[in-house]
């Protein structure tokens, strides 16, 4: 079974946005991707960073 979870990266370490429901000493597996809002930043103007997170994130969405 899979979860998705946003993390922040600080102090050279992943620290989860929302509790993750492990075990101590628990392995998991993490596959890293950038946030797409981020890497359009300069390319084009998002005037609501929320609006365009909950559209990029949605279900609804084919993967590209």
């Amino acid at each position: 079974m899979g979860i998705r979870v946003k993390a922040r990266y600080e102090d050279k370490v992943l620290r989860p946005l929302e509790e993750l429901g492990l075990k101590e000493g628990e392995e998991v597996e993490i596959e890293v991707k950038k946030n797409p809002v981020e890497m359009l930043v300069g390319m084009i103007k998002i005037s609501n960073k929320k609006w365009v997170d909950e559209i990029i994130e949605s279900p609804d969405l084919e993967p590209v």
